[in-house]
């Protein structure tokens, strides 16, 4: 996985709605890059309605917003509408994106092991460093921890 310090792999994937959405068009603002599991489970709901509900106050401070799963865009297209997300959900299918920033790996659920999305939140500076790494991810809390992080 990066580190902080790391420089952010650029990347130009398309979104829910099929437009491109680019790294490099995003220099010069802090990008919080969130990796989540998969679209209408409980758990990444929590954390994209979390998200959803402090945008206002992210998008203030400066921070852009993006999530990263291996759904294709149909699926985020359903997630975003359903639950009213008012950022981008970029569909990385081949999981290019997900392996380039190391968040594809061994994980543990109900005693079963398997490889899978490790939910991780990446604070990409204006310069393209990553400048937080959160590994331990609070589904309900996730936009407090941004915060923490911004101050």
């Amino acid at each position: 996985m990066l580190k902080e310090g790391d420089k952010a792999p650029s990347f130009t994937y398309t979104n829910e709605k099929g437009k491109k959405v680019s790294l490099k068009d995003l220099k010069g603002k802090v990008v919080a890059l969130f990796f989540y599991p998969k679209d209408l489970t409980p758990g990444c709901t929590a954390e994209a309605c979390n998200l959803r509900d402090y945008y206002s106050e992210l998008k203030k401070k400066g921070i852009v917003v993006i999530g990263v799963s291996a759904d294709s865009e149909k699926m985020h297209e359903r997630f975003r509408e359903k639950h009213q997300l008012p950022y981008p959900l970029i569909a990385d299918e081949e999981k290019e994106l997900i392996q380039a920033y190391g968040v594809w790996g061994p994980k543990v659920f109900m005693g079963k092991k398997f490889d899978g999305i490790n939910r991780t939140t990446f604070i990409i500076d204006e310069a393209g460093k990553i400048r937080n790494v959160i590994a331990k991810v609070k589904t309900k809390e996730h936009a407090e921890q941004i915060f923490e992080l911004i101050k």
